[in-house]
C-alpha cells in the first residue's frame, strides 16, 4: 500500500487526545517528512526513526515520505510519536495487518538502535486511548507497569521495533536486546508519623481532624517551635485512603511530572516546596511542553506552604483560582493545558519576620512597616478562601507535663472515617463529596439549612463586617464537618459559634 495509517496519542495537560499518524508512499524525490504542527523534538523524529528501522533490518523506503499528524490544528510534542511514525512508514511498503495496525495506539521514544526508551505521560495516553476505544496499547517495556494500571485494554511492553512489526504481521528477525529501563527511583523510607507525637497543641490537633473530615483549607499561625510543620506533616496520616478515581489522578499527574510510576499509591499526595519558590514552580509551565506544578501535584493531598509570609505575593496569589475551581488552566502561545487541582491547603506562618512578635518572653526586633509588609504578602482574598485559621504558641511547662493526653493518628483517622461517612451520606444525592465542596447557596437554602436562630450569631459578623459572604460560607462549611464528627444532624448553635472562632478567632 501507499498510504497506511495507526495511532499516538497527543497530550494537553492532564488530558490526551488521540492522533492518526498517516503516512504517504509517493514516486518523487527521495524525503521524509512530518507535518500537523510538531515540535522540534518530534520533528527531529525524522533521524531517529530511519536510524532505528535501518538497525532493525527494516529500513525505510527510498521514496518520498510524508507523515501527517491529525488533526493538524492540535500541537504535538515530544518523542513519544516516533514507533507510530516508523510503524506509519514501514507499513508503507511492508506486509502488515492493517486492521491490526488500526486498533493500536503506539507510544515510545526510538534509539538509533531500534529499542524503545520509556517516555512520561504514559498512563494518560494510555486513558485517552481507552476513551477512544482502542484495544490495544504498545508502550516501550519500561513503561509496561505503568500502562497496566488502566483497565480496558490490551498492553504490550515492547523492547525494540522489530518487536513491534512483528506483532503486526510483519517478517522480520526479532532480536534479544536488553530492554531499556527506567533508573530507580526508590522512595525515600519514612518512619509513620503519630499525631501522638505532637505534645500539647490540643486545640490545633483537633482542628486538624475538622480539617481531615471536611477538607478544608487551613493557616496556622505561631513563633518558631510551636509545631506548625509537625502538625502539618501529619495530615495526610489521618485522610481516608485514596479511591480509585483519585489514586488514578494522582498517579497521572505524577506521570506527566516523569515520576517513576508502577502501582496505584493510596496514601494522599503531599506537597511542600521550599519558600522561593517561583510562580512557574507552584502553577506548571514551560515554554516547549507544559509540566504540572506543585499545585497539580498535590491533587487529592495536601499543598504544604511552609513559611507562608517568605513567598513572594505574586505566587501566594496565584493559589486563588485553583483554590476557587479544583483545576488550573495555563496558557502559552497557540495552546493551553488544564491540570486537576483539588488539594488542600495548609499554610504555616510566623507572626513577623523574626517570629517573636506578640509572643510572651520574645523580643521583637521588627519595625512595624517590616510585620505589615511581611503579613501583607497573605493577601486579603486569599486569607479569605482559607476555611480554618489558627494561631499557636509554644508549648508550656504544664503542657508537656501532659503530653500523653494528646489523640494518636489511628484515633483521629477512625474519627474522620466516621464523619466523612455521614458526609457522603446526606450528600448521596449531590455532585458533591465533601463539605469543602458543597455551594454557599445550598448551604444557606437548601434542604438542610441551619434554622435561622442558630445563624443569628453568624448574621450578625456579616453585618459588622467581620467576614465576608464567602467567608460565611466557609464557616457554614466547617459547621458541617464539626456536626458530622460530634454526629449530629445538622450544626447547632454551638457548631457554628466554633466555626466562627476557627475562622477569625471571633465569639458567637
Amino acid at each position: 500500500m501507499s498510504i497506511a495509517r495507526t495511532w499516538s496519542v497527543a497530550l494537553v495537560g492532564v488530558e490526551g487526545e488521540l492522533v492518526e499518524v498517516e503516512a504517504d508512499l509517493s514516486n518523487q524525490t527521495p524525503e521524509f517528512k512530518i507535518i500537523g504542527l510538531p515540535d522540534k523534538a518530534l520533528g527531529e523524529a525524522v533521524q531517529r526513526v530511519h536510524n532505528a528501522c535501518a538497525n532493525s533490518g527494516a529500513p525505510l523506503p527510498r521514496r518520498r515520505l510524508t507523515v501527517n499528524l491529525s488533526p493538524a490544528s492540535l500541537p504535538k510534542q515530544g518523542s513519544g510519536f516516533d514507533v507510530a511514525v516508523a510503524l506509519a512508514c514501514l507499513a508503507t511498503e511492508t506486509t502488515m495487518d492493517a486492521a491490526s495496525l488500526a486498533s493500536t495506539v503506539h507510544l515510545g521514544e526510538l534509539g538509533l538502535d531500534g529499542r524503545l526508551r520509556p517516555i512520561p505521560g504514559v498512563l494518560p495516553a494510555v486513558l485517552a486511548g481507552v476513551k477512544a476505544g482502542r484495544r490495544r496499547a504498545v508502550v516501550p517495556w519500561a513503561n509496561r507497569a505503568e500502562a497496566e494500571l488502566v483497565d480496558g485494554i490490551e498492553v504490550v511492553g515492547a523492547v525494540n521495533l522489530a518487536q513491534v512489526l512483528a506483532l503486526h504481521g510483519a517478517d522480520v528477525d526479532v532480536p534479544d536486546d536488553e530492554p531499556v529501563d527506567l533508573p530507580d527511583d526508590p522512595a525515600p523510607a519514612e518512619r509513620p508519623l503519630d499525631l501522638a507525637e505532637v505534645i500539647g497543641q490540643r486545640e490545633a490537633v483537633d482542628a486538624l481532624v475538622v480539617a481531615a473530615a471536611g477538607g478544608h483549607h487551613l493557616m496556622m499561625c505561631g513563633p518558631p517551635g510551636a509545631g506548625k510543620t509537625m502538625l502539618a506533616r501529619r495530615l495526610t496520616g489521618i485522610l481516608p485512603a485514596l479511591d480509585d478515581r483519585a489514586a488514578l489522578a494522582s498517579a497521572a499527574v505524577r506521570s506527566l511530572s516523569g515520576a517513576r510510576v508502577v502501582e496505584l499509591t493510596r496514601t494522599p499526595p503531599f506537597e511542600a516546596p521550599h519558600h522561593s519558590a517561583s510562580v512557574a514552580a507552584l502553577v506548571g509551565g514551560g515554554s516547549r511542553i507544559i509540566r504540572p506544578g506543585a499545585i497539580a501535584r498535590a491533587t487529592e493531598g495536601v499543598l504544604f506552604l511552609d513559611e507562608a509570609g517568605e513567598f513572594t505575593a505574586s505566587a501566594l496569589d496565584s493559589l486563588r483560582q485553583p483554590l476557587e475551581n479544583g483545576t488550573i488552566t495555563i496558557h502559552r502561545s497557540g495552546t493551553s493545558a488544564a491540570f486537576p487541582a483539588r488539594f488542600q491547603l495548609v499554610l504555616a506562618t510566623n507572626p513577623c519576620p523574626c517570629g517573636d512578635h506578640g509572643i510572651r518572653g520574645g523580643t521583637c526586633t521588627c519595625p512595624p512597616s517590616a510585620i505589615r509588609r511581611y503579613r501583607g504578602r497573605l493577601s486579603g482574598p486569599l486569607l479569605d478562601r482559607i476555611d480554618i485559621e489558627l494561631t499557636l504558641t509554644r508549648v508550656s511547662v504544664a503542657q508537656r507535663a501532659h503530653a500523653g493526653a494528646t489523640v494518636t493518628t489511628a484515633d483521629a483517622r477512625a474519627q474522620v472515617a466516621e464523619a466523612r461517612a455521614r458526609t457522603a451520606h446526606r450528600l448521596a444525592d449531590t455532585p458533591w463529596r465533601l463539605n469543602a465542596q458543597v455551594p454557599g447557596t445550598w448551604l444557606r437554602e437548601g434542604p438542610a439549612s441551619p434554622a435561622a436562630n442558630v445563624l443569628r450569631p453568624l448574621d450578625a459578623a456579616l453585618h459588622r463586617g467581620a467576614i465576608t459572604l464567602r467567608g460565611y460560607d466557609r464557616v457554614l462549611r466547617v459547621a458541617w464537618s464539626l456536626a458530622d464528627l460530634a454526629g449530629l444532624p445538622r450544626p447547632a448553635a454551638e457548631q457554628l459559634g466554633r466555626a466562627l472562632y476557627l475562622k477569625k478567632g471571633l465569639a458567637a
